[in-house]
């Protein structure tokens, strides 16, 4: 691509600019050393925090990914992982604030139960309003339900994140039907979270139209996670040009060969 091309390829977020459409979790790697690795091997300037869960400053007689991942190399995406209701979400997110100096960018996701991780979806809106309102910028997960989809939107979401399969599962993308209307009616970027378990599902999710893809335990549950961050880098590089190009259509019972037929010399 010339420099024109890349310019028009900046991914765009509540009015940040970033190069790369991979977001990157943080959690389950086996130390904050090889959380950094990966990352950086990715590429991605997003990275997500559990507050529940990582370390940022609330224990300071603990290690803190901070020291690993200082926020002004990367743009940290504090998440509501293991919150259950409205209030705890919000409670939740309002403390990153404090921790991070006043970070408005956040990732809302209010879950359903503890078996499926699957989104309460009514939870998440309720909580979506109240964030929007206390000026936060809002990423959400939710279903890839079209219909819920917009209404976050409505409410003044930034971005939204609907579901490939559930979380951690590694299912790939289940209904790709649905995150198609998705993407055709929202304004805002729409980001796969959830399900992605290798490079293929990722790249898929980008060939769909997708503006970017979010993962963690794809990466840091695979067994060289340095080389599959990689993989997955270039999986949404190729995924997002593969949508870019346009890919031929598909013709059933109609073959067609890739050189063509007519001036054959005899």
């Amino acid at each position: 691509m010339d420099k024109n091309e890349n310019q028009s390829e900046l991914f765009d977020i509540a009015g940040q600019t970033f190069n790369s459409r991979l977001l990157v979790g943080t959690g389950k790697y086996k130390d904050f050393k090889e959380t950094k690795s990966a990352i950086d091997e990715s590429g991605a300037e997003i990275v997500t925090v559990a507050i529940r869960r990582v370390n940022i400053g609330q224990d300071k007689n603990q290690p803190s990914l901070i020291d690993y991942l200082p926020p002004k190399d990367y743009t940290y995406l504090p998440n509501t992982a293991g919150c259950y209701t409205a209030d705890d979400s919000v409670r939740t997110l309002r403390l990153a604030r404090e921790l991070l100096d006043g970070h408005k960018l956040v990732k809302l996701e209010v879950l359903g139960d503890s078996e499926t991780l699957y989104p309460n979806v009514v939870e998440t809106l309720n909580a979506a309003k109240i964030l929007v309102k206390d000026g936060f910028d809002v990423m959400v997960y939710t279903s890839d339900d079209p219909i819920m989809a917009k209404q976050l939107e409505d409410v003044g979401c930034c971005a939204i994140m609907p579901l490939a399969s559930l979380i951690g599962s590694g299912m790939g993308i289940l209904n790709p039907w649905n995150l198609e209307i998705i993407i055709d009616r929202l304004s805002v970027p729409v980001i796969v979270d959830a399900g992605v378990g290798t490079a293929s599902d990722a790249s898929i999710a980008m060939e769909l139209g997708c503006d970017g893809v979010l993962m963690n335990t794809a990466i840091a549950a695979a067994k060289n996670p340095i080389l599959m961050a990689r993989a997955m880098k270039k999986s949404i590089e190729a995924g997002r040009e593969a949508f870019l190009a346009g890919r031929m259509s598909k013709k059933l019972y109609q073959a067609s060969p890739s050189s063509p037929t007519k001036g054959i010399i005899e």
